[in-house]
């Protein structure tokens, strides 16, 4: 490793007279031994010249291991570091950069932002966990604020301004994560809601119930999508909202699919497009901005006024009066503003999705099956969800080596 010590107040020549070496300008002030001559590194004073060799030796080690960060580096403000170095390069879909940052702006940035990156020691962060609890009421929320400022302090550690991330420290134990299982509704309380919704939006209750859609792809559902004669929906778009503006965008996790079409759901389908004729409609493509390229998509789902749905808009006017309706949430309270009126996350349109798998497994239907058609990365992921919702799980196997060894005990 490069690298020299410097005396900044004796002169490194001597005099060709005196054959000493005289003071320089600056003998007396600040720090004597400065350490230099380190590609990339800043220059490092120190007041003697012990620590400085001392401080150039643990430099030289820690670059051989790959593990050498200067300490002013961590300096900065984690808020700073945040701003200047971690925000610009965030990436992923503009729905997960919005979730990313409002983690970062509520709850990482006001509790740990003014400390520089070098004091996020292993004790502020349990002392940051424990706040949280008190805090914030969701494990898997805590659990996603603690993701986020883990990946900030992994990116420093890339950075070369921290020499390791403290959330990695066996003392900083991160809340469980929740055992709580996907909810399905009964069936019956699915076509209530669907009965006493509006006619424009009992399309999306069809979909999400008939074809486990996620909200946003029933938003972006074109009848381009539509294949009657294969009886499948062509799942490749969807209608996202960030701060009101939407856009259109791939399906989540950016895979298209092709789910089952039930002819219940076509016939439906049918009957919605006679009555409410799709919409031509043109969104930003990816994310909204100005400049951001467009496209045009025939929408089967769109508002009265022939613009694409807005989610918290229709979440808002169109699903809780519903919800209400069927008696799953109170009517608002009086004086209350739409946007006050509370319902359970788990009343969310998403339910829809459980209710489906829910159907689809008790009915017998392959796990293999079903992950493809509800765009699981595997089966895995559909079975850690919805295992609960096969009851006569292992039923079948027990008959089958009853029937094989039979029942006789001799």
């Amino acid at each position: 490793m490069a690298g020299y010590i410097e005396d900044r107040w004796i002169k490194k020549k001597k005099d060709p007279v005196t054959g000493k070496r005289e003071r320089t300008a600056r003998y007396g002030k600040g720090k004597r031994y400065k350490v230099a001559g380190i590609p990339g590194i800043r220059d490092r004073s120190f007041e003697t010249l012990e620590d400085a060799k001392a401080w150039l030796r643990r430099a030289a080690t820690d670059e051989e291991r790959g593990e050498f960060v200067d300490p002013r580096d961590g300096s900065i403000t984690l808020a700073d570091y945040i701003a200047l170095h971690w925000a610009p390069g965030r990436g992923g879909a503009p729905k997960t950069q919005q979730n990313q940052e409002r983690r970062a702006r509520l709850h990482i940035v006001p509790h740990l932002g003014q400390l520089p990156l070098k004091s996020v020691t292993p004790a502020e962060l349990r002392a940051y966990i424990a706040k949280l609890e008190v805090t914030v009421s969701s494990v898997d929320y805590r659990r996603g604020i603690l993701s986020e400022l883990s990946s900030i302090l992994e990116a420093a550690v890339d950075d070369k301004r921290l020499a390791r991330n403290p959330m990695r420290a066996k003392s900083v134990r991160w809340p469980k994560a929740s055992q709580e299982r996907r909810e399905a509704w009964l069936l019956a309380t699915a076509l209530r809601v669907r009965e006493v919704i509006s006619p424009r939006n009992r399309i999306a209750v069809v979909l999400g119930l008939g074809c486990g859609l996620r909200q946003g792809e029933v938003f972006g559902l074109s009848p381009e999508d539509i294949d009657y004669a294969r009886g499948v929906l062509h799942v490749r778009r969807q209608v996202q909202t960030i701060s009101g503006r939407p856009y259109f965008a791939l399906p989540k996790g950016a895979k298209t699919r092709v789910v089952d079409m039930p002819s219940s759901v076509a016939e439906e389908l049918k009957r919605h497009g006679k009555e409410f004729p799709p919409v031509e409609v043109e969104l930003p493509w990816e994310k909204p901005g100005p400049g951001r390229p467009t496209r045009k998509f025939s929408l089967e789902l769109t508002t009265r006024f022939s613009n694409a749905i807005a989610v918290n808009t229709w979440n808002t006017y169109t699903w809780k009066p519903a919800l209400a309706a069927a008696g799953i949430i109170p009517p608002r309270p009086e004086g209350a503003k739409p946007w006050q009126w509370e319902a359970a996350p788990k009343d969310g349109f998403h339910v829809l999705r459980h209710t489906y798998a829910s159907i689809m497994l008790e009915a017998g239907e392959s796990v293999v099956t079903l992950a493809r058609w509800l765009g699981h990365s595997s089966p895995a992921v559909t079975l850690s969800y919805y295992a609960h919702f096969m009851p006569d799980a292992g039923s079948k196997g027990r008959t089958a080596i009853d029937g094989l060894l039979g029942r006789q005990g001799d």
